[in-house]
């Protein structure tokens, strides 16, 4: 039987401004968009402290769900707080104790070595710049030239070993997931030791990309393939000392996990109000790319029980390595119908499927022109798809007439629509109607403003993105990072 996942009320800070403020530790403070949104503090979060290795004195927290009894393995999820953050902070800006709670596992939240900052790999080329104090502090630890003798990947690797000793976890469900800076350890950890682990996970903080790839473009991994997931969001641009702009790097690390586990397939998509899914399909392992709507750097207060419910919950690795896929909590399914097209592309994807358009995608102008010699206004700019496909896509009967300058669609719901060439009239069960903009011809063949057909008579949610639409039947808001997904990868 699960337990409950429950969400205490605690007391607004809404002055603070403070990254992490310190008074929050124990306290029932809770802060918004300080980096972060937070939770209460939870009341079964306890703090460690000892040597592990090196003389070095390190300090984790664990937490361990009420329902937790030691007569069953349970999984373990160590999450990795961001710079300048601590393990406690990482708890309260993430879900991982209610989700621990409902799903009884341990979460181990363990702090960095040095300065709240985690000892990473850095692009050899910008690193004086990030090693060398300046008036804002150094941003880096110096890592050590041989990556098996860099103290906090070392320190995680005695935990895991700790938390097998002092409680029954199930070795084939280790997880590991971070936040900014703590994602890129989470890379780091997972390209160097991912094999005991079952999966792994990030929010922000991309690794820079000379990390992942060699001059040959030849991926640099030491341990394989692993369950991943990243989270990204829409407004965070990268680090100004990462050479690759913030497009290039997030197609980058993506493509980067998408080799290794084998994710060749089309993938499919799913966009529920803010959150926009793409989950791939390996052969070796699965990846779930995450792009959140309006939302800056940091991670969402939902994300750990998104990774969980969505991936972490259906993998395990077995003693011989393997990643084995089971059900998860969620399914990993796109939108069961979902339209999206791409300006200046002759492909679109409908229903998680690629269809071939008779001539590419374009966007017309609504011109509005005022008096005489006037200047033309824009009212509008619209999504021209062909007739024929709009009536593939949307399971409709096309008739054409006029040289195919005129066309009748019928709906299987029964509705007709009728237009032609350069009206902006329609004649929709015998009514007419004005659609965003006029008939186009193009290509011989009638082309029409998408967007209108499928609001107006189907009541589907429009939302569009960087020269992409993309149409379904529940509120959606398309992303950025998305909307470059679909038209560069999936609409290529």
């Amino acid at each position: 039987m699960k337990g409950k996942c429950i969400i205490l009320p605690g007391d607004p800070n809404d002055a603070n401004r403070d990254y992490l403020p310190e008074a929050i530790k124990g306290s029932q403070m809770v802060v918004n968009e300080n980096g972060n949104n937070s939770q209460v503090y939870p009341q079964r979060l306890t703090e460690h402290s000892d040597v592990l290795l090196d003389g070095v004195k390190d300090t984790w927290f664990e937490y361990v769900p009420a329902s937790y009894d030691g007569t069953k393995k349970v999984p373990l999820v160590i999450s990795m707080h961001g710079g300048l953050m601590t393990g406690w902070g990482q708890a309260i800006y993430t879900s991982w104790t209610m989700v621990a709670d409902r799903e009884g596992f341990i979460v181990l939240f363990p702090n960095a070595s040095e300065r709240r900052f985690w000892i990473v790999e850095y692009d050899k080329d910008r690193l004086e710049w990030a090693t060398t104090p300046t008036e804002n502090g150094v941003y880096l630890n110096r890592p050590p030239e041989n990556p098996d003798d860099n103290h906090d990947m070392n320190a995680v690797l005695s935990l895991i070993q700790r938390m097998k000793e002092k409680y029954a976890i199930d070795e084939g469900r280790i997880f590991m997931q971070g936040m900014s800076m703590g994602n890129m350890m989470t890379s780091q950890f997972a390209r160097y030791h991912g094999n005991v682990l079952a999966g792994q996970a990030g929010s922000g903080g991309p690794t820079a990309t000379s990390l992942l790839f060699d001059q040959q473009n030849q991926i640099i991994n030491r341990a394989g393939p692993v369950a991943s997931w990243q989270s990204r969001l829409e407004l965070d641009r990268v680090p100004p000392h990462f050479k690759d702009d913030t497009d290039e790097i997030v197609r980058r690390n993506r493509e980067y996990w998408k080799r290794i586990n084998g994710c060749d397939a089309l993938p499919q998509i799913k966009i529920v109000g803010e959150d926009n899914f793409a989950f791939y399909q390996g052969t070796h392992a699965n990846l779930v790319f995450r792009d959140v709507y309006n939302r800056d750097h940091g991670q969402t207060l939902d994300d750990a029980e998104l990774v969980w419910d969505y991936l972490f919950s259906g993998v395990r690795r077995e003693k011989d390595g393997r990643l084995v896929q089971e059900p998860t909590l969620r399914p990993r399914t796109g939108d069961a119908y979902a339209i999206a097209l791409a300006e200046g592309k002759d492909k679109a994807y409908v229903n998680n499927q690629l269809v071939a358009l008779r001539q590419p995608v374009f966007v017309h102008k609504k011109l509005k022109y005022h008096g005489l010699e006037g200047d033309a206004l824009v009212r509008g700019e619209y999504f021209m798809a062909p007739v024929s496909f709009i009536a593939q896509a949307l399971g409709a009967t096309l008739e054409t007439s006029h040289e195919n300058r005129s066309a009748t669609l019928f709906l299987p719901d029964g509705t007709t629509l009728q237009c032609a060439q350069g009206s902006i009239g329609c004649v929709v069960q015998n009514e007419i109607l004005s659609m965003y903009c006029e008939a186009v011809f193009r290509n011989g063949e009638l082309c029409l403003p998408i967007e209108w057909i499928c609001k107006r008579l189907l009541h589907n949610h429009a939302t569009k993105c960087n020269g992409v639409l993309y149409l379904t039947d529940h509120d959606a808001d398309l992303s950025l990072n998305m909307a470059n997904l679909i038209r560069d990868e999936v609409l290529q």
